[in-house]
């Protein structure tokens, strides 16, 4: 029973927090837009973060828990090559918590819960080890914050050269 908690946890509650994301960016299109321009900020941050992810996990090439350890695990461990630190599934579900409460702060009662409990679900399906997911949580929501907080001032700051 535990077991199929975390994977639920791990890989269903992660798709549930994507779509209410993408819910949310509809219904905020048509009330607020200066919302919805920081949803998008906090979007390309997600695309930043997943992508420094994959990137960390090139440069550091850390073997998975489930190839290292000897211990049965709720799910099968990811291919050879697919490497622990940091977990991708924390960055993006910090990623989307982060934005959500930077848009709507009533969100974090739900949000935060949700993406602690798909990281550390991911530790329980044999996935990661703690660090993975404490160190994706934190790269998802300061690569988030950094782009909602820069990426809306840059058109006033970067003007084209005037022509000659």
């Amino acid at each position: 029973m535990l077991s199929a908690a975390a994977v639920f946890c791990s890989e269903t509650l992660l798709k549930f927090l994507m779509l209410g994301a993408i819910l949310l960016t509809v219904a905020i299109w048509f009330r607020d837009r200066n919302a919805f321009w920081r949803l998008i900020c906090g979007a390309l941050g997600a695309v930043l973060a997943y992508a420094l992810s994959e990137l960390l996990k090139a440069l550091v090439t850390e073997e998975r828990p489930c190839r290292t350890l000897e211990a049965v695990t709720a799910m099968a461990c990811p291919q050879p090559g697919d490497w622990s630190w940091p977990s991708n599934h924390s960055v993006v579900a910090a990623a989307i918590a982060t934005t959500c409460l930077l848009v709507r702060p009533a969100l974090a009662a739900v949000a935060i819960p949700a993406a602690l409990l798909v990281a550390l679900a991911r530790v329980g399906v044999g996935a990661h080890y703690v660090h993975d997911v404490f160190s994706g949580l934190a790269l998802g929501a300061l690569i988030v914050l950094v782009c909602i907080h820069v990426l809306p001032g840059l058109p006033r700051r970067v003007r084209p050269s005037a022509v000659r």
